[in-house]
């Protein structure tokens, strides 16, 4: 408002006296503030720009006056704001700020030096030095306090704070474009051709910025994505954070890994998978606001800042961008179908700085991954880098010294029978002072510490010897122990089954070992040649959760597998999805075609086991059975079922785990980390 009135209380008529006595020496000093507006410095490292119409500008004002310089300023300003589209009223206000601040700053000029000269001379003198100097302090003092003002009042941050955080920059860049003034007066007293030679080094600079912003950007930016860096990523992170610290708000940052990117670029080759990484950015971009930021961390891992997003509307984020990736990708002519897995965590929630927000959404990106539940919330309590966490790694150590491992064991019933054939043995750590710990508190801590062999060689002694005693009572059953990845591919694993089965006089065809389809497939020839002693002393083999690996049956069928279990997810769905159900189905005739025993896990009601027993799947596992139990929990609902007080539904006699030919004669119960 207050520049509007000084708009209209300007003498125009002042000044132009002097304009029409050298209008070369006008021209080349607009035409110079309008290119300078036009075409600013932009800085590295820096939102702002240097306007080198600024030192035009001031040439004009202390040359001719207030009058030309104001019309100038003003005509120059409107150009540049509609030619980048700004709202009517940035545009009226840069205008009135802009009027103002010249104004100021030529009532200095005009009381402390009598400039513009009275005169139509333009050179300046010594005297004049002092009253530029003292009206370049004002410029400087009035359009920042101007711009602060505005600025604060629309971010709703203290002025005080706002001027000093920039102050530096700002007067350096003021102060030498406004020194800049008189030298480019003085050119033009001395002749005007020379004016232009002025502008030399302000190209120069102008370029060198360029490229420095260009390195910058590159510095900052994924070169095959073009998406934000994890260096910019830290950045804008810790910019929020600050934000966030002043206004209460929270922060979320989620990180995303593409499930399975590593066979695309294992089937099709990178040149398909580089395509489908530049195409995940867009696509995700498009459910974000402007505020949000994606960034590319590495490899196939993204993350995304969300600034005053809390936890409940950071999932909600997070199940969009699933949505967004669920539609196929054309990569090269290929149809690609993607999947992802995000973890999230938030200020101050989950932690107060970046580095601890990145670590701890990493870790729920695990947990959802591990967990197959695609999104997860960070929590202390499945965070192996966790204090206590930590805490118990040494109480794990102390707790393998002093036996303090249990089993339980979850049976396993021929459906074409209804016998009991087997069991699956389950870990428990039975802590002395936390009671019953299940698998997924301590088994992350051992994979991280390196003591997953010394938890399956207990588990497989305990079920070993478990099994001995049962035999010795009557109770003849399969006993399966799950291994890991890296007892997989440990050579001595054999040696030490053997012995152990020795120990406790237990035959080898009553122990089974389960791996899982992903343990093949990271160093498929040694994990065939130990799998090939393994069933050499007549130890059964098992694959467990078939159908969700990615192992070829070329592979599968060149290995000693004497059983494949169907995977729960499958299971559980089979009697409300009809694709569940036909999977599970082909993966029965699968088994019967390759001369291989089936087991479906999971079985949860009556109407699953029933229609398992027409599909004539072999066996059945889950909670519609029993939950794991202790050793002598589990005698007793042996004996239930034997005395028929248990009825688990209609059998079918489409044969049982005692046909002949079957490795596991009855079931086998196993070590694994499910509860």
């Amino acid at each position: 408002m207050a520049g509007a009135v000084l708009l209209a209380l300007v003498d125009y008529s002042e000044g132009w006296t002097r304009v029409s006595a050298v209008p070369a020496v006008f021209v080349i000093f607009a035409l110079g503030a309008l290119l300078g507006e036009l075409f600013p410095i932009k800085m590295p490292g820096k939102e702002d720009e240097i306007t080198t119409s600024t030192c035009f500008m001031y040439a004009l004002l202390i040359v001719f006056g207030l009058a030309p310089a104001v019309v100038v300023q003003v005509l120059i300003s409107v150009v540049a704001d509609l030619l980048q589209r700004k709202s009517p009223l940035s545009i009226a206000f840069n205008a009135g700020q802009l009027t103002i601040t010249l104004a100021v700053t030529a009532l200095v000029l005009s009381g402390l030096g009598d400039l513009p000269h009275p005169s139509l001379d333009t050179a300046l003198t010594p005297s004049d030095i002092p009253a530029i100097a003292a009206a370049a302090a004002t410029f400087f003092a009035v359009n920042n306090l101007l711009a602060g003002i505005a600025w604060a009042l629309a971010s709703r941050t203290r002025i005080v704070a706002l001027l000093r955080d920039d102050l530096g920059f700002q007067a350096w860049t003021t102060f030498l474009l406004l020194g800049f003034a008189p030298i480019v007066i003085a050119v033009s007293s001395y002749g005007l051709f020379l004016v232009p030679v002025l502008l030399l080094p302000v190209l120069a600079i102008h370029r060198s910025s360029r490229e420095a912003r260009l390195s910058e950007y590159r510095s900052l930016h994924d070169r095959l994505t073009d998406l934000p860096n994890r260096v910019l990523f830290h950045d804008r992170a810790q910019s929020s954070i600050t934000a966030a610290r002043r206004s209460g708000e929270s922060v979320s940052v989620l990180i995303m890994d593409l499930n399975r990117f590593k066979e695309v670029n294992d089937t099709l080759g990178h040149h398909h998978g580089d395509l489908l990484l530049q195409a995940v950015g867009p696509r995700l971009d498009a459910v974000l606001r402007e505020s949000d930021t994606i960034a590319r961390m590495g490899g196939d891992e993204f993350a995304v800042l969300l600034p005053e997003v809390g936890a409940e509307d950071a999932a909600m984020v997070a199940h969009k961008l699933l949505t967004a990736l669920s539609e196929p990708f054309d990569a090269g002519g290929v149809t690609l179908d993607v999947d992802a897995s995000i973890g999230i965590a938030c200020y101050p929630r989950h932690g107060e700085d970046v580095d601890t927000l990145i670590q701890r959404g990493d870790v729920a990106m695990y947990m959802a991954k591990s967990s197959h539940t695609k999104v997860e919330l960070y929590s202390s309590e499945q965070d192996p880098y966790s204090k206590d966490r930590l805490a118990l790694v040494a109480q794990l150590r102390v707790a393998l010294d002093e036996r303090q491992f249990i089993m339980h064991f979850q049976p396993q019933v021929d459906l074409g029978t209804g016998r009991l054939t087997g069991v699956e043995a389950l870990v428990r750590w039975q802590h002395p002072t936390r009671g019953i710990l299940y698998p997924d508190t301590f088994i992350p801590l051992a994979e991280l510490t390196g003591l997953i062999p010394r938890i399956t060689v207990e588990a497989l002694r305990l079920s070993i010897a478990q099994g001995s005693e049962w035999r010795r009572r009557g109770l003849d059953m399969v006993v399966a122990v799950n291994v890991s990845s890296r007892d997989l591919h440990d050579r001595e694993l054999p040696a030490r089954v053997a012995g152990l089965l020795r120990e406790y006089d237990l035959p080898a065809d009553r122990l089974a070992l389960e791996i899982t389809e992903s343990m093949l497939m990271v160093d498929p020839e040694r994990a065939r040649e130990i799998l090939a002693e393994l069933s050499a002393t007549g130890v059964g083999i098992a694959v467990d959760d078939f159908g969700t690996g990615y192992s070829s049956l070329a592979y599968l069928k060149r290995l000693p597998i004497d059983k494949i279990k169907i995977d729960r997810s499958f299971v559980m769905g089979m009697t409300q999805d009809e694709s569940d159900r036909h999977i599970v189905a082909s993966t029965v005739d699968l088994g019967h075609n390759l001369g291989l025993h089936t087991v479906a896990e999971g079985v949860e009601d009556r109407a699953s086991y029933e229609e398992l027993a027409r599909m004539g799947c072999q066996q059945a596992q889950g909670y519609h059975l029993s939950r794991p139990l202790p050793a002598e929990g589990l005698e007793k609902w042996a004996a239930s079922l034997a005395h028929g007080d248990i009825d688990l539904g209609r059998h079918a006699g489409s044969g049982s785990a005692g046909d002949p030919g079957s490795h596991f004669a009855p079931s086998t119960p196993r070590i694994t980390t499910r509860q």
